[in-house]
């Protein structure tokens, strides 16, 4: 291989990963904005302020059970 076709297929090399570097970029920090947006809580938290969630726990004190989760 001579020194024109190693460094046509280098410089592709470094053109495409400063390509997919830069969407790699891109996609987290649109990721990070859309986060912040929504404001909502995240994992435990989540499911623990939804409704079905709360309306278990109340069951459960009404019939003098122990709480899901919580003996």
């Amino acid at each position: 291989m001579d020194g024109e076709q190693r460094r046509g297929k280098l410089r592709s090399f470094a053109l495409g990963g400063f390509v997919g570097a830069s969407a790699t970029l891109a996609a987290l920090a649109r990721r990070r904005r859309a986060a912040r947006r929504r404001g909502r809580p995240r994992g435990l938290r989540a499911f623990e302020s939804a409704p079905c969630y709360r309306e278990l726990l109340d069951q459960e004190r009404e019939a003098g059970g122990t709480v899901a989760g919580r003996e």
